[in-house]
């Protein structure tokens, strides 16, 4: 297969859904021999990757891409593996930096295909883009391999792997439907990352969060520690407060695995990441972030009035029907003058005018208006004199970056 081809075959497999469970991508592992992950203390002692995977709620993806560019920064040979994709599938597999190839990803999809055309258990999406990325990184002989849990984490496909060090941002409610309706039962999931006596650094947790964190700990026998202060002594080029704690936490991750860094390199890193729909300033108007959760759209509104202070912000709203609609749009209703609600790509997206709904109940009401599509939203926020705060999902950034960066999205993102 070409690389188109081999990405409409890919695509083809969200009809297998979401099917959290380890026997898939075991089986994957073994059958591709990925030399990929051992218990061990750390990077000096031994020539397999050092491995440290990243679950929560939000915050995963920038505490990921703060640890790669921290560790890039002291010449260590980095393999980063994220989800979702904003604009193309490539982004999330990297190798010291760099996409995966067209060709690497055609070649690596093509093996994995003839693998596993008569399981009688088909992998899924992510499980088969898990396996093509665990393959590459160990193709490609990286020292340092950073994986980001697509989904929850004691079942997602990134637990496969024997990790080095557990990182766990601050959990909240999200994807009840596949982790729980509790606050607890998420905790639970996102806990099983924690390996037997692999250390774990943690993000300020809710009590119930940190008294599972805890928990599981003390049963694998896992040294827990607990960042507490954002990092202050360089600047970090993601904005906001929230990513000082991002950075400090990434930081604790590596300094757990005892990876060999400086603090020039750990400056230069944080100076350095580039983590897009974070807040991203597009231009002087608009502002971009996948906030997609009632959590993470707090902390957007936060960062909003960080930076702006008392000026309300032109919404452009698209947010996924799966997610808690009234919860995000009360908080981000707190920073804006006006909404404007697109209709997006995603099959999955909730229409516009439940959105509109949703808005009208909120106290004060938001003057909206309903687009047909994120490049009219765009345009009419650009007539407007307040800035442009482009939200509600990772999914409709990456859609809107696309569309600003005239790259055309020829495949539908997935859930993972």
């Amino acid at each position: 297969m070409n690389y188109s081809e081999a990405l409409a075959w890919l695509y083809s497999l969200q009809r297998f859904g979401i099917k959290l469970g380890l026997e898939n991508i075991q089986r994957l592992i073994t059958e591709l021999h990925v030399n990929l992950g051992s218990a061990r203390a750390s990077v000096e002692t031994s020539p397999s990757p050092c491995v440290i995977h990243v679950a929560g709620t939000n915050g995963k993806g920038s505490v990921c891409a703060m640890i790669d560019s921290i560790c890039r920064e002291q010449k260590h040979r980095t393999g980063l593996f994220t989800s979702p994709h904003l604009v193309t599938f490539r982004e999330r597999i990297r190798v010291n930096g760099e996409m995966i190839s067209e060709k690497a990803a055609a070649s690596g999809l093509t093996s994995i295909r003839n693998l596993v055309a008569n399981w009688e258990t088909h992998p899924t999406f992510f499980e088969i883009t898990t396996a093509l990325a665990l393959k590459y990184f160990s193709q490609a002989k990286i020292g340092i391999a950073i994986l980001e849990t697509g989904l929850g984490g004691r079942l997602d496909a990134t637990n496969a792997v024997q990790s080095n060090i557990s990182a766990i941002t601050p959990v909240a409610l999200d994807h009840q439907k596949w982790l729980g309706d509790s606050i607890e039962k998420i905790a639970t999931e996102k806990a099983g990352i924690i390996k037997p006596k692999a250390p774990v650094v943690s993000a300020p947790q809710q009590k119930e969060v940190e008294m599972v964190l805890r928990q599981r700990a003390i049963e694998c026998g896992s040294p827990i520690e607990f960042v507490t202060a954002p990092y202050e002594q360089h600047p970090v080029a993601l904005t906001g407060a929230q990513q000082k704690l991002n950075a400090a936490l990434a930081i604790a991750a590596v300094r757990a695995a005892r990876i060999d860094i400086d603090d020039s390199a750990i400056a230069r890193g944080l100076a350095a990441v580039d983590w897009p729909a974070r807040f991203q300033k597009w231009d002087e108007q608009i502002i971009i972030d996948g906030a997609h959760n009632p959590a993470a759209a707090h902390i957007l509104a936060e960062t909003w009035r960080e930076i702006f202070g008392d000026q309300r912000a032109t919404l452009i709203l698209a947010i996924l029907s799966d997610k808690d609609l009234l919860g995000i749009c009360e908080a981000l209703a707190t920073i804006a003058n006006s909404v404007l609600l697109p209709k997006i790509r995603s099959e999955r997206a909730a229409e516009p005018n439940e959105l509109a709904q949703i808005l009208s109940t909120i106290t004060p009401p938001l003057p909206c208006s309903i687009t047909p599509s994120v490049a009219e939203a765009i345009d009419l926020a650009r007539a407007k004199p307040q800035p442009t705060l482009l939200t509600g999902s990772l999914h409709f950034a990456g859609e809107a970056l696309a569309h600003l960066q005239g790259i055309p999205a020829a495949f539908e993102e997935c859930a993972q």
